[in-house]
């Protein structure tokens, strides 16, 4: 599949009387590690009193930070982006040995420079709270902790970890401030993406593998149907949250707990960190007001190229055919002719073992038939002409080149040589 898409995201804020707005904090841009093709981004923001600074975190993730010059009643963030939605195979990777089976343990230097995702998270309520008794017990209870999960392949661990938690907690959409702590994910077995992605990093972590928080957008295309009499059902995208582990040889792997899947194409990393606070979409300070806030994801195809699932339809066949014709028109009213070479392949009807029926260059039979064909070729199509003999392609692995019997005329008739004999 490979389908371009527009996607465009805008929040926008209303405050019923004029605020002072401190610096804003906007990750709506698509991170450096993204697999999927950006072809063309933007972000647009109203009121235009305003300055831009784009800058990098500490963790290479793209930020906007936006200071503004007068009190606002309102304030847009609309991001607009074009994005090439090809396959990507999530498990296109390799793994060092030494990490090919769980557990393992990374080397000092690269365990010194991933230390902010191996450590426990922390118990801050702001950042989701840290591992307690109920992660800690459902862990053992799963076989993936300690020595039931030694000696096991370590994708296999990351997959069953990956598919259990979607399996367990029920997805929910949930609009307060904040992540859950993993225990209370767990107690109330529901919890929206960022709940859910938060657990996973917090598993992983527990589980001696380094882990962050991802929030993006997700792009869902509607399945294909070959029935085009029937409606699809609608493309897909919002804002998400799931979480990437680092393996090495294949490094950072996103794996998306809300539905148990590796992260694919359609999963485009906004902002990578160690805590869910630090990812957050838009941050800021303003002054005391209240305030209403909607927001809106909207995703379109723009080029939806043919594919196997779904192939051209009976009326773009037509068009196709009527061009075909056009084209066959023309060539005829010009009186273009064209024709074909090529290198046919013979077979002996006769000695189907033998190495020069099957993969020798040469052969005492086979040279012998070439040269009666070429002598019957030359009779019926240039009585005239001559046969050279002459050195032929040269293929690489081969210590000689091939033979080659060319037969060479003059349209006119005129003759070239007179003594065949010779």
């Amino acid at each position: 599949m490979a389908v371009t898409i527009a996607l465009e995201h805008r929040t926008s804020y209303r405050f019923d009387r004029p605020v002072t707005l401190g610096p804003h904090l906007v990750r709506l841009r698509p991170a450096p590690h993204t697999r999927t093709p950006i072809e063309s981004y933007s972000l647009t923001v109203s009121p235009s009193d305003h300055f831009v600074n784009w800058q990098q975190d500490a963790f290479g993730n793209h930020i906007a930070r936006l200071v503004f010059n007068e009190p606002v009643t309102e304030l847009d963030i609309t991001v607009d982006l074009v994005a090439d939605l090809t396959v990507i195979n999530p498990l296109d990777f390799f793994i060092e040995e030494y990490a090919e089976t769980y557990p393992f343990h990374y080397p000092p230097m690269l365990a010194m420079d991933l230390a902010a995702y191996r450590a426990p998270v922390d118990e801050d309520p702001v950042q989701g709270g840290g591992p307690g008794p109920a992660l800690r017990q459902w862990l053992a209870g799963t076989g993936l902790a300690g020595e039931h999960a030694a000696g096991r392949s370590t994708v296999s661990v990351l997959s069953d970890l990956n598919r259990r938690l979607a399996g367990l907690i029920g997805y929910s959409v949930r609009l307060e401030h904040g992540v859950q702590s993993p225990d209370e994910t767990l107690d109330r077995a529901i919890g929206s993406c960022r709940d859910t992605a938060w657990l996973l990093v917090s598993a992983a972590r527990e589980l001696g593998l380094a882990a962050r928080f991802v929030s993006g957008y997700l792009v869902q295309l509607a399945p294909d149907l070959l029935d085009r009499n029937r409606p699809l059902t609608e493309d897909f995208t919002d804002l998400h949250a799931w979480a990437e582990v680092f393996i090495p040889g294949a490094g950072w792997i996103g794996l998306d707990p809300t539905s148990g899947l590796f992260a694919g194409e359609g999963h485009i990393p906004l902002a990578a960190t160690p805590h869910p606070g630090e990812a957050a979409p838009i941050s800021g300070m303003r002054s005391a007001a209240e305030a209403t806030m909607d927001f809106s994801n909207t995703v379109r195809r723009i080029v939806d190229r043919p594919r196997a699932t779904r192939p051209y339809g009976h009326d773009q066949w037509q068009r196709v055919l009527a061009l075909g014709e056009q084209v066959d028109d023309r060539l005829r009213a010009d009186d273009v002719r064209l024709t074909m070479g090529g290198e046919p392949t013979f077979v002996s009807a006769r000695d189907t073992t033998a190495a020069e029926w099957n993969v020798a260059a040469d052969g005492d039979d086979k040279r012998a038939r070439a040269i009666e064909l070429t002598g019957r070729l030359k009779a019926s199509y240039a009585p005239s002409g001559i046969v050279q003999h002459g050195q032929g392609k040269w293929y690489p692995g081969e210590p000689l080149p091939r033979w080659q019997m060319a037969i060479c005329w003059l349209a006119d008739g005129t003759a070239l040589w007179h003594r065949d004999d010779l």
